[in-house]
C-alpha cells in the first residue's frame, strides 16, 4: 500500500491534542525548545495512572452487570476488579509510603464492595440496602477526595479531586441503571463517558503528583502535548480492546440486544479512531484505516464467534486467515503512515499477540474458564498501552517540531547581601545604604527586617503603642512584638527562638535564621568577613 502521499497533508492534530493547531499557527517567541517525547517519568506515570483507573471502570461496569444478571463469570469479573486495585498499591507505595498505601487499600478496595452492595441489593428489590450503598458510596468520595488532597499537598485540591469522584460514581451508576432497564445503547453510551472520564482523571492526578515530586519525575511535566497524544492513543485503543471483548461474550451468550448496542458502540470508537488518524494523516489516511480496521478486524470478531459458538473449525481457520490478513496489512499502514518509525515487523508484532488475547479471552470463556479468561483479559488490555505509547511514539518522532513545548525558563533568583557591622545592602545589582546595621548578639546573628522585607516587596508596618512589627509578604502577615521569642504567621503562633528587639538606631532586628526557614531563603554565611548571602526562586 502507497502511503506516503497521506503523510503530506498534515492536520491539525486538534482531536488528539486540543489546542495545538492554535499554538502551531501562532508566532513563536525564539526561545531554546526541548526535543517533544512520550517516554519521559512523568508521562510513564500518567500512562500507568491511564491504565489501572481506565481498568478499573470497565471491569466495576462489567462485575455489576454480571452480578445482575447471576451469570457464571460474576465471581471471576469481582475478583479481576479486586486485583485491579491490588495492583494499583506498589504504585502508591513507591510514591507514599507503606502506610499510605495501606490507606489507600481500605479505602479503595471497600469501594468495589459498595457498588456490589448496590447490585444485590437493586436485584432484591432492597429500597433499605440500596440507600445504605448508596451513602457508602457517598461516604467513599469524600474519604478517598480527602485522601488525594493530603497526599499530593494540596496539589490535587479536595473540592476537585471530590468532584472527579462523584462524576466517575455517576456514571457508573448511569450504566448500571440503564443497563437494568435493558436500555443498552444508553448504557454503553455512559459506558464511553465514564471511561473517558478516567483519562481526565489520571491527568489530573499524575499532575499534581509531578507537580509535587518535581526531582522524582526528572523535572517533566505530565501534561504536555505529546503526553496527551499517548493518553488520546491509550484511550481509544485500550476502549477498543475492553468493547471487543465484551461484545464478543454477550454474542456468544446470545444476548442480542445487549451485543447490537456494544457492536454500534464500537462503531462509535472507531469513528473517533478515524478521526485521530484524519488529523494526522488527512482524509485519505483515514479512509484507508477505516477500511483495514473495520473489514478483517472489527466485522472479523463477529465471524469468529459463530465460529466458536457453532464449534466450526472451518469457519474459524477462514476468519483466523482474515485476521492474519489485517495484521500484515494494518502494520504496513502504520509503518508507511509514520514514515517508518513504526517498522512493520514490530507493529504486525504487536497486532498479532492483541488479535491472538482477544480470541483466547473467548476462547476460555466459552470453554467455562472464567478466571482465565479474565486473567487474558487483563493482560490484552494492558498490551493496548504499549501500542499507545509505541504509535505515540511514532508520530511524535515523525512530526517533532508539533509537540515540542517550550524550555521552561530558569526562575528568577533575588540574591541579598548583608555584612556585620556594615550599612551596605544589596538587592541583586543594585546597593543601598541602611540607616543601621546587621550584628552578632548572644551568638545569634540578628538583622534589620524593615531593609529586608522592603528590599523585597513586602510592605512593613509599625505599632508603636502595641510594640509589633507586620509585614504583609503576598498573602501572608507576619507580626513580630519587641522584646518577645513569639510571633504570628497567618494568625498562627511561632516561637522565633531569640527575643526580637529593637536597636540604638530604631530598628527591630530579628533573627537571620528564622526569618530565612520562615521566608524560604537559602542562607550562605562567610564566618571570614561577615558576610551573609540570602537567595531565593522568586
Amino acid at each position: 500500500m502507497k502511503m506516503k502521499k497521506f503523510i503530506a497533508p498534515v492536520l491539525s492534530l486538534t482531536l488528539l491534542m486540543p489546542g495545538i493547531a492554535g499554538a502551531a499557527a501562532a508566532p513563536q517567541t525564539p526561545m531554546t525548545m526541548m526535543k517533544a517525547s512520550v517516554n519521559t517519568p512523568a508521562a510513564d506515570l500518567r500512562a500507568n495512572l491511564d491504565h489501572l483507573l481506565s481498568e478499573h471502570f470497565a471491569l466495576a461496569v462489567t462485575a455489576m452487570a454480571k452480578a445482575y444478571d447471576g451469570a457464571k463469570d460474576a465471581d471471576a469479573a469481582y475478583k479481576a476488579l479486586d486485583q485491579n486495585a491490588l495492583d494499583m498499591q506498589p504504585a502508591i507505595a513507591s510514591l507514599y509510603g507503606d502506610a499510605g498505601a495501606k490507606e489507600f487499600e481500605r479505602i479503595f478496595r471497600a469501594h468495589n464492595k459498595y457498588t456490589d452492595d448496590l447490585v444485590k441489593a437493586t436485584k432484591m428489590g432492597n429500597q433499605a440496602g440500596i440507600k445504605q450503598a448508596q451513602a457508602n458510596i457517598n461516604g467513599f468520595v469524600d474519604e478517598f477526595s480527602t485522601f488525594l488532597s493530603t497526599a499530593t499537598e494540596g496539589k490535587l485540591p479536595k473540592a476537585a479531586a471530590k468532584q472527579a469522584l462523584k462524576v466517575h460514581e455517576d456514571l457508573v451508576q448511569k450504566v448500571f441503571d440503564e443497563y437494568v432497564a435493558g436500555d443498552y445503547a444508553d448504557a454503553y453510551k455512559a459506558y464511553r463517558e465514564g471511561f473517558k472520564e478516567m483519562f481526565e482523571v489520571s491527568k489530573a492526578l499524575s499532575t499534581a503528583i509531578t507537580t509535587q515530586m518535581p526531582e522524582k519525575f526528572e523535572n517533566t511535566k505530565a501534561d504536555t502535548k505529546a503526553a496527551d497524544l499517548r493518553s488520546a492513543l491509550n484511550h481509544l485503543a485500550s476502549e477498543h480492546f475492553a468493547l471487543s471483548a465484551l461484545q464478543m461474550q454477550e454474542q456468544f451468550d446470545g444476548r442480542t440486544a445487549a451485543s447490537n448496542a456494544l457492536i454500534t458502540t464500537e462503531a462509535g470508537n472507531t469513528a473517533d479512531f478515524k478521526a485521530a488518524i484524519a488529523s494526522v494523516y488527512g482524509n485519505d489516511g483515514a479512509n484507508a484505516f477505516e477500511k483495514i480496521w473495520v473489514t478483517n478486524h472489527v466485522n472479523a470478531q463477529s465471524d469468529y464467534v459463530k465460529a466458536v459458538k457453532n464449534k466450526d473449525a472451518a469457519a474459524r481457520a477462514a476468519v483466523e486467515k482474515r485476521i492474519d490478513g489485517f495484521t500484515t496489512e494494518f502494520a504496513t499502514f502504520l509503518d508507511s503512515a509514520t514514515a517508518g518509525n513504526l517498522p512493520k515487523a514490530a507493529g504486525q508484532q504487536a497486532l498479532t499477540t492483541h488479535e491472538n488475547q482477544v480470541q483466547n479471552v473467548l476462547n476460555q470463556y466459552a470453554a467455562g474458564n472464567y478466571d482465565a479468561s479474565y486473567t487474558t483479559n487483563r493482560e490484552g488490555f494492558k498490551v493496548m498501552f504499549g501500542v499507545g505509547q509505541a504509535l505515540g511514539n511514532a508520530i511524535v518522532t515523525q512530526f517533532n517540531d508539533k509537540f515540542q513545548e517550550p524550555a521552561t525558563p530558569a526562575p528568577d533568583m533575588t540574591t541579598v547581601w548583608m555584612q556585620l557591622n556594615s550599612k551596605m545592602l544589596k538587592i541583586n545589582d543594585k546597593t543601598t545604604n541602611m540607616d543601621t546595621t546587621p550584628v552578632l548578639w548572644k551568638n545569634t546573628t540578628y538583622i534589620p527586617l524593615r531593609f529586608l522585607s522592603e528590599g523585597i516587596g513586602a510592605t512593613v508596618k509599625w505599632d508603636k503603642k502595641a510594640q509589633q512589627v507586620t509585614v504583609m509578604a503576598g498573602d501572608d502577615i507576619l507580626e513580630f512584638w519587641v522584646n518577645n521569642n513569639v510571633m504570628e504567621v497567618n494568625g498562627v503562633k511561632k516561637n522565633v527562638g531569640s527575643t526580637v528587639f529593637v536597636n540604638k538606631d530604631g530598628r527591630t532586628q530579628v533573627p537571620l535564621r528564622f526569618i530565612a526557614e520562615l521566608l524560604n531563603w537559602d542562607v550562605k554565611w562567610a564566618q571570614k568577613d561577615g558576610s551573609i548571602t540570602l537567595t531565593k526562586s522568586m
